[in-house]
């Protein structure tokens, strides 16, 4: 096992900047996941770890190593793919064994480690397979099972449940989490999948437009969002925000005072966006809260009903209990625990909490 630390890593292709001074630590033995939309840079970055692109600026230590101008040969560390990246013409028993032969491991040995994986992944009736035989699930384990023979110092994944269907998603990211609990070897895992995400990680870095906008742990960063951008990109449905004003302590939505746990925020800001997130819009009696939402659409959804509408000139959403009963054109009155709402700067888009 061993840690990884980044320090002010740059990354440039020809005028595009895609990596900003990142810098990111993760412990030994940690599930890091790098997390963030589209062309953030995480898939950019998992490169550099590998080896597959140089840095511009910055360094990155494996440990006590520093790697950064090491071929990937060189740094131990295994990779999983997207496209999981298997050799065609060789059967599942010899794609697993192919990265122990390169390094000459002895007959004995890799006989050994393949069965191993084998029996660890549920491949051992595989092993004479071609990949074009094999499921979109079975071929991901595959190429998990080749990295895992390596026996590797680091963990590379690269977007590697992207390809399947939502239901092999849910059983392979189970199946990755196990792995690692039973192998304890730092990994590092690129997604955009938020879920995928907060199930996986223990440490988490939410990168957007080059940069580090948060770490922490899953629920450290979904409970205490530093930016808006965090709090929107983490949550399904995604936080709802309406524009509010703060002056003298007093927390206001168009004409509606807006409960909040005054003592967890700076004041000195008047502009603020107000952000709730679905499942904290609870239905209430008429008299029991100034809130409520317009209502244009439901959806139910069975466990759930995702109510839609609009609030102080915002378009909201509330996640309720699918037994309440709502029509498009009703007013749904709404209440809010008051620690449960979050205030971002309008402007700069950081968050107001102490």
């Amino acid at each position: 096992m061993t840690s990884v630390s980044v320090s002010g890593l740059e990354k440039s292709f020809g005028d595009t900047k895609v990596l900003e001074g990142v810098s990111i630590e993760v412990p030994d033995g940690a599930f890091a996941v790098l997390v963030g939309p589209s062309g953030c840079g995480k898939s950019t970055l998992l490169r550099l770890l590998a080896g597959l692109e140089r840095v511009d600026a910055g360094s990155i230590v494996f440990g006590d190593r520093d790697v950064t101008d090491l071929e990937p040969r060189d740094r131990d560390i295994a990779m999983v793919f997207q496209s999981y990246a298997l050799y065609p013409h060789l059967a599942v028993r010899d794609n697993l064994a192919f990265g122990l032969r390169l390094r000459k491991t002895a007959p004995s040995e890799i006989s050994k480690r393949v069965d191993e994986v084998a029996d660890m992944l549920g491949l051992s009736e595989l092993l004479d397979r071609m990949p074009k035989e094999l499921s979109g699930g079975q071929r991901q384990r595959v190429a998990m099972g080749r990295a895992i023979a390596r026996r590797p110092q680091l963990f590379l994944f690269d977007e590697p449940l992207s390809n399947l269907d939502a239901a092999l998603r849910a059983a392979v990211r189970v199946e990755i989490r196990r792995l690692h609990t039973t192998l304890a070897t730092t990994s590092v895992y690129v997604t955009h999948d938020q879920v995928e995400a907060m199930t996986l990680a223990d440490v988490m870095f939410i990168l957007n437009e080059g940069r580090v906008e948060q770490s922490g742990t899953p629920m450290e960063v979904y409970s205490a969002p530093a930016t808006r951008f965090v709090a929107a990109f983490l949550g399904s449905p995604a936080m709802n925000f309406v524009d509010g004003e703060l002056v003298d302590g007093v927390l206001t939505a168009g004409d509606v005072r807006f409960p909040f746990e005054a003592a967890l925020f700076v004041s000195d800001v008047k502009r603020v966006a107000i952000g709730v997130r679905p499942h904290d819009l609870q239905p209430c009696g008429a008299d029991e809260s100034d809130l409520a939402i317009e209502v244009s659409l439901t959806e139910k959804l069975g466990g759930d009903t995702y109510v839609y509408g609009r609030f102080a000139g915002a378009s909201v959403i509330a996640r309720v209990d699918p037994h309440v009963k709502v029509t498009a054109g009703e007013q749904l009155p709404v209440r809010v625990a008051p620690q449960r709402v979050h205030l971002f700067d309008r402007d700069s888009g950081e968050s107001l909490r102490c």
